[in-house]
């Protein structure tokens, strides 16, 4: 370790991933961006099942946080779509990809650098939407995020989030073998091991998370969930056995 904290070395280490080549943080094409302006688009929210358009208000007008959402990916749909956009993320590599699609695209979005381990610099009561993708494996309180979510969001404003169940942390090498290896929770800040086995692996600092923290912990801040699916990884032994190790949820304040 370093005197950084876990965040900023995450933040490095996504950088890092983005410089070569990372899939989450490719920005979408010309194309991709011509085709939403129409109308036509898909989003993710988890990685590899689109979110159905029925939990999505009419965005035109609204105002919209992507939280822990750079890459140029999702933010630059939601302003094809007339949504006015803010962007939160702790990574200058994947906001940098959200400026540089907007400048390409001639949209304006709002480029937050923060850590939303931390107290989110927004007003109460002024979103009408977060879009938060599965990150919250790179923080170990999760139970801040959903407070500050609620926070933020105006009444009857809409909560879509992805967020993992935490079996893939059983695993070192889930691509090789399904042997487990490691206790629940995964929290390298309290364990030496695993630590050292993610410095090895450059994946950065992640933290397995309880459905009692992720769905719960929405609940408790306030949330109404209304909606939930399931999903895999993209790859793997946990996807060949039809494993799902993501949720994605609607909620509603």
């Amino acid at each position: 370790m370093t005197d950084l904290s876990y965040t900023e070395i995450n933040a490095k280490t996504i950088d890092s991933w983005v410089e070569a080549g990372w899939e989450w943080g490719t920005p979408i094409s010309p194309e991709e961006y011509a085709q939403a302006v129409k109308g036509k688009y898909d989003v993710l929210l988890t990685p590899s099942k689109y979110v159905p358009k029925e939990w999505f208000p009419e965005l035109r007008g609204k105002k919209l946080l992507g939280l822990a959402c750079g890459g140029g990916q999702q933010m630059p749909i939601f302003a094809a779509l007339g949504a006015d956009c803010t962007v939160l993320d702790y990574s200058g590599k994947q906001l940098a990809n959200e400026k540089y699609v907007a400048e390409r695209e001639g949209y304006k979005i709002n480029i937050v650098n923060a850590d939303m381990t931390k107290r989110l610099p927004f007003e109460n009561d002024t979103f009408d939407l977060i879009f938060h993708p599965v990150a919250n494996c790179y923080i170990e309180n999760v139970y801040h995020v959903w407070d500050e979510c609620y926070r933020v969001l105006k009444k009857g404003g809409r909560l879509l989030a992805g967020v993992g169940t935490g079996i893939n942390y059983l695993f070192d090498d889930i691509e090789k073998s399904l042997e487990i290896v490691n206790k629940l929770p995964f929290n390298p800040l309290k364990n030496k091991d695993q630590m050292e086995k993610l410095e090895k692996s450059n994946d950065g600092i992640q933290f397995s998370h309880t459905l009692e923290e992720q769905i719960g912990g929405q609940l408790n801040a306030g949330f109404i969930l209304k909606h939930l699916y399931e999903d895999h990884d993209r790859v793997g032994l946990l996807r060949e056995y039809n494993i799902p190790v993501y949720i994605a949820t609607m909620a509603v304040k």
